[in-house]
C-alpha cells in the first residue's frame, strides 16, 4: 500500500517496538523521535515504566503503582531522532528478558500554554491528536489548555511529587462525557462519578476542566497528562456491549489496529493491552494489563481486521454478555484516511 504524507502512514506517529535486555546501553529504532514512550517487560514480572519529552528521559512513572516520579540515570537515557536509548537498569534492559515498547509522537518541546486558568507545559502534535500536559495544581476549580485544537476523548492524569491521593486517573467521553465520571488506570475499579472529577465539565477544543480531587488537582502538587483526540484513520476511542458469546462484539475502527487498550466500566476489570507487534497473525492471544505488573499472558481473544476488531471470547476482560466496555485505539493501516477517502481508493 502507497501513503500519502502525514497522517496516513500511522508508523510515522506511533509505533511498537521489542527487544531482548542485554544489561548494555543499547538504541532501539522506532521510525521518528518518540515523545512518549511506554516500556514494559513481557516474559517477567515487572512494572509498566513511563517517560515523556515533557518531564525529560530518565524519570519515570508506572501505571501499576501510586507510586510519585522517580529518576534513574539507566533507565530511558535519551529520545533520540529515530527512537531512544536505554541504560543498564533491570527495569527496562535485565539481560535475557524480553521487552515491549509503545511509542508516540507529540510535538517535541514543551511551550507555555495560557488557555486555562492554570498555565501548563505542553507538547502537542495536532494532526495526530495527541498532547502531554504537566501543569501544577491549585485545589480549586480550574481549566487547563491541552493544546490539541480538538477535544480530547480520553485523558489520563498523574500526580508527580507525591504518592498520596495519586491514583493514575481516566477521562473517557464515553463514561465521562459531561464531565462527571473517571476511571483508575492503576485499579480495576469500575466506574466511579463524581462531580468534582472534572468540575462536572466536558472538555473543549483547547481545556480539560478539573475539579478538588487531589488525584489531578492537589493544591501545589505537580502533574502530567497524556491527552488523546480520534484521528479518522489513526485512532478510535469509544465504548461496546459485550454479547458474551464467542463470536463476539465487532469495533468499527477505520483501520487494521496496531495498539488496542480496553477497560470494563460497569464491573471490576484488568486493562488488557494487545498489539500488532507482539501479535503479527489472528487470533490475537498476546496481552499485558496496564493495571498489574504480571507477565504477558496468553489467551486467544481476538481478530485484528482491516477496518477494526473482532472480540472472539466470552472472557469478561473483552466480552461479557452486556458489559459496557471503554478502548483506545491506534491505527497499523488505515481502511479510511484522514480525510474519509477509502485507502484501497488512492
Amino acid at each position: 500500500m502507497s501513503y500519502t504524507n502525514g497522517l496516513d502512514k500511522p508508523s510515522d506517529y506511533f509505533n511498537t517496538n521489542l527487544y531482548t535486555g542485554n544489561n548494555t546501553e543499547t538504541s532501539h529504532t522506532v521510525g521518528f523521535q518518540p515523545d512518549f514512550t511506554w516500556l514494559k517487560v513481557r516474559n517477567a514480572v515487572g512494572s509498566h515504566y513511563l517517560f515523556d519529552s515533557v518531564r525529560l528521559a530518565t524519570k519515570y512513572l508506572r501505571t501499576n503503582s501510586t507510586g510519585a516520579e522517580g529518576t534513574d540515570a539507566n533507565t530511558l537515557k535519551s529520545f533520540d531522532s529515530n527512537g531512544y536509548t536505554v541504560g543498564t537498569s533491570n527495569a527496562v534492559n535485565t539481560n535475557g528478558e524480553t521487552m515491549v515498547g509503545w511509542n508516540w509522537k507529540a510535538g517535541g518541546s514543551a511551550s507555555s500554554n495560557t488557555d486555562g486558568s492554570i498555565t501548563s507545559s505542553v507538547s502537542a502534535n495536532q494532526d495526530a491528536g495527541f498532547s502531554i500536559v504537566s501543569y501544577t495544581g491549585t485545589g480549586a476549580n480550574a481549566t487547563v489548555g491541552h493544546g490539541l485544537s480538538s477535544v480530547p476523548y480520553m485523558m489520563i492524569i498523574k500526580k508527580r511529587n507525591s504518592a498520596t491521593g495519586s491514583n493514575w486517573m481516566v477521562y473517557h467521553k464515553s463514561i465521562s462525557g459531561t464531565g462527571d465520571g473517571h476511571l483508575w488506570l492503576d485499579l480495576t475499579n469500575g466506574r466511579s462519578d463524581d462531580v468534582n472529577s472534572w468540575n462536572n465539565t466536558a472538555p473543549t477544543s483547547s481545556v480539560f476542566s478539573i475539579g478538588t480531587r487531589s488525584e489531578n488537582n492537589g493544591s501545589g502538587d505537580t502533574f502530567i497528562a497524556y491527552c488523546f483526540a480520534p484521528k479518522s484513520g489513526f485512532s478510535s476511542m469509544g465504548q461496546y456491549t459485550g454479547n458474551g458469546n464467542a463470536d463476539g462484539t465487532f469495533i468499527y475502527l477505520g483501520f487494521k489496529p496496531a495498539f488496542m487498550m480496553v477497560k470494563r466500566t460497569d464491573n471490576t476489570s484488568s486493562w488488557p493491552i494487545t498489539d500488532g507487534t507482539r501479535d503479527t497473525f489472528n487470533a490475537v492471544d498476546n496481552y499485558l494489563s496496564a493495571n498489574n505488573s504480571n507477565a504477558e499472558s496468553d489467551f486467544d481473544h481476538a481478530d485484528f481486521l482491516s477496518n477494526g476488531i473482532k472480540f472472539r471470547t466470552t472472557n469478561d476482560g473483552w466480552n461479557v454478555s452486556g458489559g459496557t466496555y471503554i478502548y483506545m485505539a491506534f491505527a497499523s493501516n488505515p481502511f479510511v484516511t484522514s480525510t474519509g477517502v477509502p485507502a484501497t481508493a488512492r
